[in-house]
This record gives C-alpha cells, sequence and structure tokens, in this order.
C-alpha cells in the first residue's frame, strides 16, 4: 500500500511539471521567493572621489530592493536608482529650479554653524533707530514684505532662512548679490516678533524713495499725506496704508514723528513703504519745498466748537445747522481754543487749557504769543480737493503744530473736520486720515470725469 500511494505520488508531480514547462521559459512558483522580496534593500555607496565632486549621498539615493531570483535561463536585471535630494519640494518642482547641497537656482547659500551669531546681530542693529539711520539698514520679515521690496527695486544684503522651500517663494533672480544664510527655525522664532513666523527673514539697505520704482505710481492723484507729530507705530503703519490704497503720490513726515521702517510699522503698514515714496525727519522749511506748485494744504481738524447741554438735546437737523453755523464763523479771530488739534508750542498747554484761558483779550493772547493763524473750517465732504492738495494729520497727543496751521493759511487751505454723533470727543487719527483721504480722491475722480467729459462736448462743437 505505501508503496502504490508514493507511485501516485510522483505520477501527479512529473504531471504537474509537465504543464508548467512551455518552450524554453519557465513558470516558477513565486511562494518559494517570499523570502527574497523580504530582504533589506540595498544601499548604493559611491567611491570617496566621486562624493567630494558633488555625488549624491546615500541618504539621498532612493533604496532599491534586490532583484527577485529568477529561474535557469532568464536574465536577472537590476534598475537603476533614482536620485532624489533630500531638500526636494513640491515648490521647486513647480517651479524648476535646480537644488543642490549648497545650491538653489545657481545661488550659493551657506548653512550657519552652532554658535553663529550674525543673525542676532542684524536683528539687534534692525531693532534700534540709531543703527538704523547710522548704518542705513532695515529688517523685513516674512516673504510678502521681502517679495514686495524686491519689486520696488530695493537692495538685499543678507537673506536668513529655515527652509529652502521658503526662498524659491522668492524671485531669485533679485538675490544675485545678496548673502543667504540657511539657520535653524528655532533661531529664527527667538529673534521674530511674530507669533507664527514664516522661516524667512532679510536685511535691506534702507530704500531712497528717489531711486526706486513703485508699481502703483500710474494709479495716483495729485493728493499728498503730511504726518505731523505720528508717534504711535500702529497708527502710522495704519496711515501710511490707507495714503497707499487711496492713491497718495507721496507721504511727507516731519520731525517727532515715529520711524517709519520701525518694524511694528513695517507690519501694519502691509508692503505700504513700497508703494508709494516716504520722505521722513523733515522740517515745515523742506515740507514746503517737497509738495508740488500750486499746492493747498489742508488740516484735519476735530473740534467744531464747544457743545451746550441745549445743544444735546436738539434733534439731528438742528444740531447740524449749528455745526454748520460754527464752522461758517470764521469772521472774529481765532484762539487757540478753536481749533482741536493744535499746540502752540509742543509740550505746552493742550486744548482744555486754552479753552479755559479763551475769555482773556486777543491783545493778552497776542502779547503770550498765542494767536494763530486765519484758516476757515469745512466739513471734509464739502468741496475742498479741486486741485493739487495735501493733508496735514497731527498726533493723537500733541495735535497739530502751529507751523501746519500757518502753511495751510499761505497756502489757501482750510480746516476739514468730520461731523461726529454727541458725546463722541474725537476719532482715532488714523480713521480720520482714511475718512479724509478717500473723500478727496472721490472729489478728485470726479472732477477728472467731469473735465473730461466737457472737453469731449467741445470737441465734438467743434
Amino acid at each position: 500500500m505505501a508503496a502504490y500511494t508514493r507511485s501516485v505520488m510522483f505520477l501527479l508531480s512529473t504531471e504537474r511539471n509537465a504543464l508548467l514547462r512551455k518552450g524554453c521559459d519557465y513558470t516558477v512558483e513565486p511562494k518559494r521567493y517570499v523570502r527574497g522580496l523580504r530582504r533589506t534593500p540595498v544601499k548604493v555607496l559611491f567611491p570617496e572621489s566621486n562624493r567630494e565632486a558633488g555625488a549624491p549621498q546615500a541618504s539621498q539615493v532612493r533604496k532599491t530592493p534586490k532583484p527577485t531570483p529568477k529561474a535557469p535561463g532568464l536574465k536577472n536585471t537590476v534598475t537603476t536608482p533614482a536620485i532624489i535630494p533630500s531638500n526636494a519640494s513640491p515648490v521647486s518642482e513647480q517651479s524648476n529650479v535646480a537644488i543642490s547641497k549648497d545650491r538653489i537656482g545657481g545661488l550659493r547659500f551657506e548653512t550657519a554653524i552652532p554658535g553663529d551669531k550674525r543673525l542676532a546681530r542684524v536683528v539687534s542693529i534692525a531693532c534700534s533707530r540709531t543703527f538704523r539711520e547710522h548704518q542705513g539698514k532695515i529688517l523685513l520679515e516674512g516673504k510678502r514684505l521681502i517679495r514686495d521690496a524686491l519689486e520696488a527695486g530695493a537692495n538685499p544684503q543678507m537673506v536668513f532662512f529655515s527652509r529652502v522651500e521658503r526662498l524659491c517663494e522668492l524671485p531669485l533672480d533679485k538675490l544675485k548679490r545678496a548673502t543667504l544664510v540657511k539657520v535653524k527655525f528655532e533661531e529664527i522664532k527667538i529673534w521674530s516678533e511674530l507669533v507664527a513666523p514664516q522661516g524667512v527673514m532679510a536685511i535691506f539697505s534702507r530704500p531712497d524713495p528717489e531711486k526706486m520704482a513703485f508699481p502703483t505710481a500710474r494709479h495716483t492723484v495729485p493728493l499728498s499725506l503730511i504726518c505731523d507729530n505720528i508717534r504711535d507705530p500702529g497708527n502710522m503703519g495704519t496711515i501710511l496704508r490707507s495714503a497707499a490704497a487711496a492713491g497718495c503720490q507721496g507721504v511727507l513726515l516731519t520731525k517727532g514723528c515715529v520711524d517709519a521702517w520701525e518694524p511694528k510699522v513695517l507690519r501694519a503698514a502691509m508692503g505700504a513703504h513700497f508703494r508709494l515714496p516716504i520722505h521722513s525727519g523733515l522740517d515745515w522749511k523742506e515740507v514746503k519745498g517737497r509738495l508740488p506748485a500750486h499746492t493747498s494744504v489742508h488740516v484735519a481738524d476735530n473740534y467744531c466748537g464747544p457743545r451746550s447741554a441745549e445743544e444735546e438735546e436738539e434733534g439731528e437737523d438742528d444740531v447740524r445747522e449749528h455745526r454748520q453755523a460754527g464752522v461758517n464763523a470764521s469772521k472774529r479771530q481765532p484762539k487757540a481754543g478753536d481749533y482741536g488739534w493744535v499746540s502752540a508750542r509742543r509740550g505746552q498747554k493742550s486744548r482744555e487749557e486754552y479753552d479755559s484761558d479763551s475769555d482773556s483779550d486777543s491783545d493778552d493772547e497776542a502779547a503770550a504769543g498765542l494767536s494763530l493763524p486765519r484758516v476757515d473750517a469745512l466739513l471734509y465732504h464739502q468741496r475742498w480737493a479741486h486741485g493739487p492738495a495735501a493733508l496735514v494729520v497731527g498726533g493723537e497727543t500733541h495735535g497739530l503744530s502751529l507751523e501746519s496751521v500757518a502753511l495751510a493759511e499761505r497756502t489757501a487751505g482750510r480746516r476739514l473736520q468730520i461731523p461726529m454723533a454727541p458725546g463722541v470727543d474725537s476719532l482715532n487719527s488714523a480713521m480720520a486720515a482714511s475718512i479724509i483721504l478717500f473723500e478727496g480722491r472721490r472729489q478728485m475722480l470726479d472732477s477728472s470725469e467731469a473735465s473730461g467729459r466737457e472737453g469731449k462736448a467741445e470737441r465734438r462743437l467743434t
């Protein structure tokens, strides 16, 4: 019985082998070679000479498994390993930027070694106004702000980045003269003032507005902004952003204003520094010379005269009539208390102190040097931007300077006022500037459209 069983098993195996064999090829059962597929992949190693010449390291080569053994008569083939840089990214693949160990897009960068203090040193310098002015350097953080600066023609000196992908998001052709340094993200996080740093910081030369190429120059209107003693960085940045959005042709900053290139101002302005020229540190003689010819200077004033208790109880129509009457009442010699944001001398009396002294005679005021120039008041939505114009906005603490009101008097300007609901003392200086600037832009655009229609009508008649 045992012999019969062995003969049957031998016959079945012989028939099975005959069925599997066809031609000169063999069909091999895959289960016999499962152990070969579970082996550790082969690591491709290069000689030292090739490695120095720029050959990829073993960690940069995709590991290729051993070829599966074939049956006798078949040739074993080995697939060439594909070289993949360890720092490759979707950004570099989309932009077709060649990346190697220390090069990107033809630009060479260096990796900061432990203990490198260059980032700490330049950030400390750029955060100090004294060093910014003496060394002529500014600090920009974030890809959007750096890209705006490069497109406007600013000169980069050093760029610190944590990942190659962050550098690929910038125009590499404009970074040829800059020193590129790769640092750890922890280093950037230590020195960044942002809650969520983007991993890229740059040191630029302080831009010269005369040499910059502003992309929005063709959309400007003949309207200038003068900042008088604006000291809050957030207000300054918001004012610059509003001026750029309203299409102002330039911004002039007097002495006493916060530095326009302070990091907080740069963040609040959202790239407005590279959309319109900004001239800072000017005295009032230089301000007059920076303005175009035949420019009328207007001042933003928040004060429309004292409000009585009876006026508070009247209706809106009666209040509007009283306010308009107060605006048009300009026959008498103005006093310091008639102006909302005016201080005759910085550091002296405030508006409330001037109001308490408003009962004194005009001779006493003139002797004390408190008489002010005569500038008529006007509501902001009335006609005032009928030609080249400039708006002066004062700080909320010290207000308008006497020089600004004197310049408005010489150029036939007005005190522009924004009517507010009863009980509201004043607006934020940035908000007031935004309201008046956009109103001035609207009036100028309406004037240009009206003149264009008149010109077309004249040409048709001729």
